[in-house]
């Protein structure tokens, strides 16, 4: 009996960035029966115990998955059966989770293994994220999964896998690689240089990381008006558009009217952050919706990707932002695609009397950022619910002694407004996911 056991290098956390290099120690030990635990099988198979075990070959890969209840074009099916054309029967087992999209080259650990009685061999793979790969996603009609698959053979047998599985967070990727070493001969210039240093070279994805950080630190304050067709209710500002896994949105709302006499009071409000799952199809596109869906594509490009010229001049979050809450940016008549919402987190405070407070939700580090596919786009905005009333001071005067108390009932009205956030993935770092180890037995 052979045992495969295998273990990622990163033991505080399974989680990795699409660029990131996944390391991993795979062992093979032949696995013999002691007499006090397993005294009866160990006797029918003391000759077979007392031999060498035989592998044909090992190898390890990294696949991602997809499992949808979209409907895929012909043209798609048609590729992916090119593709399985000339492949070996490893192939045929790792379609077995779901549908392969992404598939790093297969790696030889060994050829012809050779174990005694107690003998451990380790292996050491090594190998990068795909950069063009989605994130690990789990929504509610498209899933993205990743796995360390590693497979192994006997002579005369059929092939058996042990799958790793591990997240995966997307990066943007950068729009303008040609800029890079003029980014890090700026980096470089702020330091103090020593001509007799060799210079180090920083990866695509190290200047993505900075970029990153530069994209979700960047505070640009945004007010909104909220108002309805009574009058106006109160003005909600946030600080910043773009925001990583584990931080906290925060705003402030200010319900004071001015000079302005007041016409209507918010009694109670509540801020969801929602996540939206948003399918892509190919539908026919009419003439007066081209302008629309350019301009939706542009807006998305954002995301996907860093132009550096645009992280500079602070644009890059502002374009989704502008164009998702300006009313003039999109048809009125075309009603906004919702597609699958899932409440993350919720924010909820009473405020008839209250003339400013501050809004705090939380962002979880399990949640998957901002991304797009050729299937799904997830976005995340903040879905706000506004109870209004236009009875001003519980409709009595305050009274000179004693408590006011509030009425029974109340008119009421109820307004809702969703403003979208871009949410950008975190370090896999400061993520705490201890792994755990995978084991295989083959008889």
């Amino acid at each position: 009996m052979i045992e495969i056991e295998a273990k990622l290098l990163r033991a505080d956390s399974a989680i990795y960035a699409t660029g990131e290099r996944v390391e991993c120690l795979i062992e093979f030990t032949h696995k013999v029966f002691s007499d006090e635990t397993a005294a009866s099988q160990a006797g029918r198979n003391a000759n077979e115990a007392s031999s060498q075990e035989n592998l044909a070959w090992a190898s390890a890969q990294l696949h991602c998955y997809r499992k949808t209840s979209y409907s895929t074009s012909s043209g798609d099916r048609a590729a992916e059966l090119t593709e399985m054309i000339g492949r070996t029967a490893l192939d045929a087992v790792t379609q077995a989770p779901g549908e392969v999209i992404v598939a790093t080259k297969p790696k030889i650990l060994f050829c012809d293994l050779r174990l005694q009685p107690g003998e451990t061999k380790m292996y050491f793979f090594n190998e990068f994220v795909p950069r063009d790969g989605p994130p690990t996603y789990r929504g509610h009609n498209i899933r993205y999964f990743y796995k360390i698959t590693i497979a192994t053979q006997r002579v005369k047998s059929k092939v058996q896998t042990l799958a790793v599985p591990i997240r995966v967070l997307p990066i943007p990727i950068i729009s303008r690689p040609d800029e890079l070493p003029v980014t890090v001969e700026t980096n470089e210039e702020l330091a103090p240089t020593n001509p007799f240093l060799e210079k180090r070279e920083i990866s695509e994805l190290e200047i993505s990381w900075h970029h990153l950080k530069n994209v979700t630190a960047r505070r640009a304050p945004k007010f909104y008006r909220i108002s309805n067709k009574r009058g106006f209710v109160g003005r909600f500002c946030l600080f910043k558009p773009a925001y990583k896994l584990g931080e906290d949105i925060v705003g402030s709302l200010d319900f004071d009217p001015g000079v302005n006499p007041r016409k209507v009071r918010c009694v109670q409000f509540s801020v969801k952050l929602q996540q939206q799952e948003l399918s892509i199809r190919p539908q026919p596109v009419q003439n007066h919706q081209l302008q629309t869906q350019s301009s939706t594509s542009d807006d998305v490009s954002s995301i996907n990707s860093f132009d550096m010229a645009s992280i500079a001049s602070g644009v890059v979050a502002d374009n989704l932002h502008k164009s998702a809450t300006s009313a003039s940016s999109r048809d009125k008549e075309a009603p906004e695609p919702t597609g699958k919402l899932s409440t993350i987190s919720t924010s909820h405070q009473v405020c008839y009397a209250t003339l400013q407070t501050q809004v705090v939700v939380p962002i979880p580090l399990h949640v998957t950022p901002t991304f797009r596919t050729d299937l799904v786009d997830v976005r995340w905005r903040l879905h706000f619910e506004f109870v209004t009333t236009t009875l001003m001071d519980f409709g009595i005067p305050n009274p000179e002694s004693g408590e006011l108390k509030a009425p029974a009932e109340m008119p009421v009205e109820t307004m809702v407004w969703n403003l979208p956030v871009t949410v950008y993935a975190a370090n896999p770092l400061q993520i705490y996911a201890p792994n755990q180890t995978f084991n295989l037995l083959i008889k």
